[in-house]
C-alpha cells in the first residue's frame, strides 16, 4: 500500500481532529490534557492550506502552514504510523508548496520532533516561551 499525499477535503476534518488529540496527548506529555480539546484542531490550522496523507483509505498524518510566512505550523502523524517516513513525505510536499526559506516552532521538550527536524536539516534559529512551554524557532535556508 503505497503513502498518498493529497489536498484537505472537508470528510477529513473529523478524523483529524482526533489524530491531532491523540498525538498530542501522547507527545506532549507536560502538558495537562485536559485542556487538549477535538476542536482544537480547527483552531490551529485555521485558514491554512492542509495536506493529508493516507493508506489506502486510512489517513495517518497531515502538515499545515501560514502561507504569509513559509511558517509549518502543524506537521503530525498518527503514533501507529511514525517511523514509516510519513513526516519526512509530508515535509517534503509541505516545502514544495512554500519554497525556503521556511521556519516552524518546535516545543523544547519535544525531543523527538527536535531530532527528526534537526536530522532533515532545520536549525535552531532563536529560542521563545508560549503557553504550552518553551520553544525553538527553527529555519530551513
Amino acid at each position: 500500500m503505497s503513502l498518498i499525499i493529497r489536498p484537505f477535503q472537508p470528510d477529513d476534518a473529523t478524523t483529524l481532529r482526533s489524530l491531532f488529540l491523540e498525538t498530542r496527548r501522547a507527545a506532549f506529555v507536560w502538558l495537562n490534557h485536559e485542556s487538549l480539546q477535538l476542536a482544537d484542531f480547527d483552531t490551529a490550522t485555521q485558514d491554512e492550506p492542509i495536506l493529508v496523507a493516507t493508506l489506502g483509505e486510512k489517513i495517518v498524518g497531515f502538515v499545515s502552514w501560514w502561507p504569509p510566512e513559509n511558517f509549518v505550523h502543524n506537521l503530525f502523524v498518527d503514533m501507529a504510523h511514525q517511523q514509516q517516513g510519513i513526516g519526512e513525505q509530508l515535509l517534503a510536499a509541505c516545502l514544495k508548496e512554500i519554497g525556503r526559506p521556511a521556519t516552524l516552532k518546535c516545543m523544547e521538550k519535544n525531543v523527538r520532533a527536535l531530532g527528526f527536524y534537526e536530522r532533515h536539516g532545520w536549525q535552531i534559529a532563536s529560542e521563545g516561551t508560549s503557553e504550552d512551554g518553551a520553544y525553538f524557532l527553527m529555519r530551513l535556508s
